[in-house]
């Protein structure tokens, strides 16, 4: 059966984009009643401290892609996927990596004694001059009189990209940025092309201190970058993977992913051990669970680095693969209690098969889960190959978002489980063994209208 063919008949059933939300206000119809026994075979055995658990064991240390912190990782993914009775494939893949080399600052000739990183993209260099604050470096910050000089920055308001070509546009010759309030730590900051100066980045409390130091008194500052470039390394995707039931296989594939990586120097809880745990919860219990249709579950590496590994698996997908696959399922940072509600992101902006699934999944198990448009994670690859797909994520986004405070402490478990509950709903309405003929009113679910909430990440 062709996905064409499998989505018809899916979305014939669902009805979904166009039906009235009065549902939600009125008592259940029979087929709904239904549906809920039929969730009720997987959310009931989610687990809610076992989600935890997972997220509190990924996040003891940091797992950038490429590092043994995100190899351990890996073989635990693997271990566990193994576990459940899955087939399990690990994907090994190259990708280039910015070492950041060494990075130095001397303030008025004494050595600056704080940890000082490199931003990625910086180039090599040595520079000596007057260090001049400019705030923020908005355009109306940076003084005609930066040029020839290095400038402080405070980080935060507008992107790294702006700030660097505002003081650049006025003839900046280096950048050390520090963070803004609430921030933690000096692992951040992008130079892009044509942003050819040493730049690097100090902690907030340092970056302070010099803010005072200036206030009395004029510094020269020596900024020197040496070593800085990029490197191949490797990284892995685990992929597990459930066959259906031999007489009832409909042909069909369903893939629920999360990235198992973060970024450098943050454990990662919610961003994404998080996910990663609600795919291995939503595997345990579909190890046993019976199906017709293919359950591919997924861990990727690299996603910190743009993506790398969800667009290598997807390039590795035959032609047969990319049309039986009837939905992708992205699970990206699902547990932070600091983080906004829940909402499904599509690369476009439209509605697709996920995000019908979802949206009435979520009105069974809680409520109804409304959509937006952002790319920026590992469903956009699959996308891109032609697959309906969705990011479930919180938005806005927790302080915490690649930082070092990234940390267990942060997570919720109520959200947690109702993510996993609802993706689980979603993805066994369409692997359960009396589907995919969702047009047979005893099986299919309530019509649910949700709507587009242009909603920041």
């Amino acid at each position: 059966m062709s996905k064409k063919a499998i989505t018809m008949m899916l979305a014939a059933g669902l009805a979904l984009s166009s039906a009235p939300s009065a549902v939600l206000a009125d008592p259940p119809a029979p087929s709904q009643n239904a549906d809920h026994a039929f969730d009720n075979k997987v959310i009931k055995k989610i687990s809610p401290e076992r989600l935890y658990d997972r997220v509190a064991l990924l996040s003891q240390t940091p797992r950038e892609a490429g590092t043994q912190g995100e190899y351990n990782a890996v073989q635990y993914i693997k271990g566990e996927f193994e576990s459940y009775g899955y087939d399990t494939e690990l994907q090994p893949f190259t990708f280039q990596a910015w070492d950041g080399g060494t990075a130095s600052i001397a303030i008025n000739s004494s050595n600056f004694s704080g940890d000082v990183r490199t931003f990625n993209g910086s180039v090599n260099g040595t520079v000596e001059a007057p260090l001049e604050y400019v705030g923020l470096a908005t355009p109306e910050e940076v003084p005609d009189s930066m040029n020839g000089k290095i400038a402080l920055i405070e980080r935060g308001s507008i992107p790294f990209y702006d700030k660097l070509e505002n003081v650049l546009d006025k003839g900046a010759v280096g950048v050390i940025m520090f963070n803004g309030e609430g921030q933690q730590g000096n692992g951040f900051g992008y130079t892009y092309e044509g942003q050819d100066i040493p730049a690097v980045a100090i902690d907030r409390e340092s970056g302070l201190s010099i803010v005072e130091k200036l206030k009395s008194e004029d510094i020269i500052a020596n900024l020197t970058v040496k070593g800085a470039g990029t490197i191949d390394k490797t990284s892995y995707n685990v992929i597990a993977t459930k066959k259906p039931h031999k007489n009832k296989d409909t042909g069909q594939i369903i893939t629920i992913g999360a990235h198992h990586d973060s970024v450098a120097g943050g454990p990662g809880a919610n961003d994404d051990a998080s996910g990663v745990s609600g795919v291995l919860e939503l595997a345990e219990i579909m190890a046993k669970t019976p199906s017709d249709t293919e359950l591919r579950f997924m861990t990727f590496g690299a996603e910190e680095k743009g993506l790398v590994g969800s667009y290598h698996y997807a390039s590795t997908l035959s032609e047969s693969e990319v049309d039986r696959m009837a939905a992708h399922f992205q699970m990206d940072m699902i547990g932070s209690r600091d983080a906004g509600d829940l909402i499904m992101f599509t690369p476009d902006g439209n509605k697709n098969l996920v995000t019908d699934l979802g949206a009435s999944a979520g009105a069974r198990v809680a409520e109804v889960v409304e959509y937006g448009q952002l790319g920026r994670s590992d469903h956009v690859p699959f996308f891109e190959r032609g697959i309906p797909a969705a990011l479930f994520i919180h938005a806005p986004l927790e302080p915490w978002y690649h930082s070092p405070e990234d940390t267990i402490d942060k997570i919720s478990k109520e959200k947690l489980t109702e993510v996993t509950e609802i993706v689980g709903s979603a993805v066994y309405q369409v692997a359960r063994p009396d589907t995919p003929a969702l047009e047979n009113a005893a099986v299919a679910p309530g019509p649910v209208h949700y709507e587009f909430d242009d909603r920041p990440l």
